[in-house]
């Protein structure tokens, strides 16, 4: 017959927590799901929150229960571990969460979406960098504390810490590239030599950084290729920024024309280009005369816009209409090549044989060859 005395001590705390457990799991996952689709502050921390805590509290509250029953030796020591590990792995996963939405909420109170967003691109890529690296530091820490709570792990790494020197000098060949991208990434966030939304040249490529990873950068080509490249790389390596203070870029356009180019006229028709053109931000509009050579001059249209986008645009818009202008108002402006082709002059005086009588050598051509 059964001892129900016995029985009683292991399922009156065992139940308990089994429905406190239950409880707490159907009150999170409802949390969850009505908070989906929400986008005020409070639903956000809930759906944080919410799935992490509902296996975190029922696995925290069979642990609690565990220790109220009178189950003993090495049946109760591997409930508990498996219990442990367990919690350690909701933390770690609500820490991560944490951090992650962290992020979220300043990429979404710093937008890059408006026309002067450098402070924006400054925050967004700290933030996302750092929450990066801290999101992998917490999973290192979380799995470190998992394994040792088991006890082969704590031997191995007595004596890996009692041949540190050796390991630790191996260790630190074979990870180089990892550590070597995580300072990188550090410094990048500290000191920005890129950020998000920045236009670059990188290996010859005109493209955008479009996502700064913990160990790589991904950057968009013009033609919707995508170049990645390790976050070491733009420590180690110059290329081109050209949003590092400023979006604001000057673009050039050269002409090859005739030296007979009125050069004020087609000045002022770049004036008037300038302002009938919106991409124009109306600081630099300047026409030169950057070179000679024995057939052309080189004229330099200079011209400013906010950003490079706008820029190349507008230099093409330049040389359509300023071509188109100058074909129809001076064709003549148009280089072109001049060759003079006379006849031949005529002999001063009557040839004899083929050759002038006054200049032969008579003779000459009997002696003997010349060497």
């Amino acid at each position: 017959m059964a001892d129900w005395t016995v029985i009683r001590t292991y399922a009156l705390p065992l139940g308990a927590a089994i429905l406190a457990g239950v409880v707490v799991w159907t009150l999170m996952l409802w949390l969850f799901r009505r908070t989906q689709g929400r986008d005020y502050r409070r639903a956000r921390i809930v759906r944080v929150v919410s799935l992490p805590l509902a296996f975190f509290l029922p696995l925290l509250f069979l642990e609690m229960a565990l220790g109220a029953t009178p189950l003993q030796g090495r049946a109760l020591q591997a409930a508990q571990h498996l219990l442990h590990v367990g919690v350690v792995a909701c933390l770690t996963w609500l820490l991560v969460r944490a951090v992650a939405a962290g992020e979220r909420a300043i990429v979404r109170s710093h937008p890059i979406e408006v026309a002067d967003n450098l402070a924006a691109r400054r925050i967004q890529t700290q933030a996302r960098v750092l929450s990066r690296v801290l999101m992998g530091a917490i999973v290192l820490c979380g799995v470190a504390v998992v394994l040792l709570t088991f006890p082969q792990v704590r031997q191995v790494g007595k004596t890996l810490l009692a041949s540190a020197g050796i390991v630790g000098l191996v260790a630190g060949i074979a990870a180089r590239p990892v550590f070597g991208n995580l300072i990188a990434g550090l410094q990048i966030a500290l000191t920005q030599p890129i950020r998000l939304d920045d236009v670059v040249i990188v290996e010859g490529e005109w493209g955008r950084i479009e996502e700064i990873g913990s160990s790589y950068v991904v950057v968009r080509i013009w033609d919707e290729r995508r170049m990645v490249v390790p976050l070491s790389w733009f420590i180690e390596n110059p290329f081109q920024n050209w949003t590092r203070r400023s979006a604001d870029l000057l673009g050039t356009a050269f002409l090859w024309l005739d030296y007979r180019t009125p050069v004020a006229a087609v000045r002022a028709e770049l004036e008037r280009i300038c302002h009938e053109a919106q991409l124009w931000d109306g600081r630099v509009c300047v026409t030169q005369v950057t070179e000679t050579n024995e057939h052309a001059i080189q004229v330099r249209l200079l011209v400013s816009a906010r950003n490079s986008g706008d820029a190349f645009d507008l230099r093409c818009i330049v040389r359509e209409r300023m071509i188109d202008f100058l074909a129809r108002e001076h064709p003549y402006a148009l280089p072109r090549l001049r060759a003079e082709i006379g006849r031949q002059a005529e002999a001063p005086y009557p040839l004899q044989g083929g050759a002038p009588a006054d200049v032969r050598s008579p003779g000459a051509e009997d002696g003997a060859p010349a060497a």
